[in-house]
């Protein structure tokens, strides 16, 4: 696995996290909407639950997997860490920090270290660099 792959796989998790609440959001509004038909018509009685309590069903289901996706997340992102933090040169940690960990746009970064978006792509360049090296020193030592 490259530097880019390991250290971008934290911010593909946050996207598929950020997509699952967006889901969760959806089957709430959903469960809202959702209400008792009152009728004296004979129901079927080989139908199951309500749509709300299967509405509900599928909530419960898919919070308890972004629990366990932000575990993951939380996991994966000491681990990065850990790797950023083995790296020497300051100004490589902090482009590293700002585009791995708080998923900052170039043009963010450059902004804010006061850099043009070129000198951010040759110090990010670098940074990897020095992250591949550390990945097969660590590979090596496993």
């Amino acid at each position: 696995m490259t530097a880019k792959e390991f250290l971008s796989q934290a911010h593909l998790l946050d996207l598929r996290i950020n997509t699952k609440i967006g889901q969760v959001e959806q089957l709430n509004s959903l469960a809202q909407k959702c209400t008792a038909t009152l009728s004296n018509m004979p129901k079927n009685p080989n139908r199951g639950g309500s749509r709300l309590e299967e509405t509900v069903c599928k909530i419960v289901d898919l919070q308890e997997e972004i629990n366990r996706d932000i575990d993951t997340l939380v996991d994966l992102k000491n681990k990065i860490i850990k790797v950023i933090k083995q790296v020497d040169n300051p100004e490589y940690q902090i482009i590293l920090e700002k585009r791995y960990l708080s998923f900052y746009s170039w043009k963010r970064i450059a902004r804010e270290t006061c850099y043009s978006e070129q000198h951010i792509f040759r110090l990010h360049n670098a940074a990897l660099n020095e992250v591949d090296l550390i990945l097969k020193d660590e590979s090596k030592n496993s």
